[in-house]
């Protein structure tokens, strides 16, 4: 997946994903706003075929990329525990 940051200033990123849809987004968007200094957390794909652009800000000065990068490894960490799950079948 290639990341492109578009804007970088202190307790704010955006940053557009290219080649994720609706599914990823959705699932990165929910568990970034599972953090409690997360401000703002939400993502928008402009048309059907354009890659999606993140926005998070956060509270009390968290590094919002700390914040992704954070929610990235916690669906990392349930995928691969549904992945052990499954292969124990």
């Amino acid at each position: 997946m290639d990341i492109k940051i578009l804007e970088r200033e202190g307790d704010m990123v955006r940053m557009v994903l290219k080649g994720q849809g609706h599914t990823f987004m959705n699932a990165l968007t929910e568990e970034i706003l599972a953090d409690p200094t997360v401000d703002v957390a939400k993502y928008v794909i402009q048309y059907q075929f354009s890659d999606p652009e993140l926005l998070v800000t956060t509270k009390g000065g968290r590094d919002p990329v700390t914040v992704v990068i954070e929610a990235c490894n916690r669906i990392t960490a349930v995928c691969n525990d549904l992945i052990g799950q499954v292969q124990g079948l």
